[in-house]
């Protein structure tokens, strides 16, 4: 799964901090993704920043790659001496720290506040889903309007909104009941399993669906 692993640490965004261009881009009629996986070390012997004495499973693991748009893929490679290993690993390290930042996985001081943070997300990703309701036919219909904006809204608002809400859990787990630990890491399958389907090639043989539990995550007993 190092695609979708991938995908999830880049949360849509080339991962070159002077770029930062969204990955997933809306032209109207549908939602396409301009994302490309680029290797620090590269791929084959005679590539840019030749691999050494790294073995193939390595050149293909997730330490090797990074998420770039095509332009910032295309330079780092055809310019390849202005743009070494340590600097691609730099700015994987530091995309990363800002997502995380980004979504707000602080130390909270209260099942209360934690709540407080994650309501408004499921909210808006279930508001999402009621409105488009992707289990309709339509759904399966590439040249359905509504099914580009399902699309759309998987992959602009629900799963960085989901990525958010698993942060802010997994930042504050010392509040959650055996129960609710449960529940987070079915809804941690949940959104992995979603990010298969919408961001990369690979479906799920068998889905995890949203576990209903999660509407009371946090609420106090």
């Amino acid at each position: 799964m190092t695609q979708q692993r991938l995908f999830a640490s880049s949360a849509g965004y080339c991962q070159n901090p002077a770029c930062n261009t969204p990955l997933f881009k809306d032209t109207g009629s549908e939602v396409v993704h301009i994302a490309e996986l680029a290797h620090v070390f590269a791929a084959n012997a005679d590539g840019p920043r030749a691999p050494g004495e790294l073995t193939e499973a390595e050149r293909g693991a997730f330490e090797n790659l990074i998420v770039l748009c095509a332009s910032c893929h295309t330079k780092i490679d055809k310019a390849e001496a202005d743009y070494p290993v340590e600097l691609l690993r730099e700015w994987k390290a530091s995309h990363q720290a800002a997502i995380s930042k980004i979504f707000g996985a602080t130390k909270l001081a209260s099942r209360w506040e934690v709540r407080k943070v994650i309501e408004p997300l499921l909210a808006e990703n279930w508001s999402l889903f009621e409105s488009l309701n992707p289990n309709l036919p339509y759904s399966e219909n590439p040249e359905s309007e509504i099914a580009a904006k399902w699309q759309g809204a998987m992959r602009q608002r629900i799963l960085p909104n989901n990525r958010r809400i698993l942060a802010m859990l997994d930042e504050n787990r010392e509040y959650m009941t055996a129960g609710e630990v449960q529940v987070l890491e079915q809804f941690r399958q949940h959104v992995d399993d979603l990010g298969l389907r919408h961001l990369t090639d690979v479906a799920p043989a068998d889905q995890c669906l949203f576990p209903a539990a999660m509407t009371t995550m946090m609420v106090d007993e």
